[in-house]
């Protein structure tokens, strides 16, 4: 008799296949109680404030469902992430330039103050 519940699994929130295969590359088992509970939320277009530990996996609570929602087709900024210093907005463009990395025409671009706006953007 299984143990494994649907909370066990990335593969019951409702992420896109090449999602899933990103998560499995980074070897991640099962999602955090944080992902369980925000990401088929999010993926459902609902307003989300959540609040946990360091290392629980905040970020791809937040980013799996942002990557899923974009639109390949459209070439222009679609989604905006605010964080309070240069050394969190680098880590979060970081993590999800890796969990978008099978998904087509993604980019991402870290912008934050004390450096020239000019060598950000190249």
């Amino acid at each position: 008799m299984s143990t494994e519940t649907p909370a066990d699994s990335f593969d019951t929130l409702g992420l896109s296949e090449p999602l899933r295969q990103a998560i499995n590359d980074l070897g991640y088992e099962a999602p955090t109680p944080i992902q369980v509970k925000t990401i088929p939320l999010l993926l459902a277009g609902q307003d989300v404030i959540g609040q946990a530990q360091t290392g629980t996996g905040k970020t791809a609570a937040f980013a799996l469902p942002i990557l899923q929602k974009l639109d390949p087709k459209q070439n222009a900024v679609q989604a905006l992430i605010l964080t309070p210093t240069r050394e969190l907005a680098i880590q979060v463009a970081e993590a999800i330039h890796v969990y978008a990395k099978r998904l087509k025409k993604v980019r991402v671009l870290p912008i934050y103050g004390g450096q020239s706006i000019g060598q950000q953007l190249r």
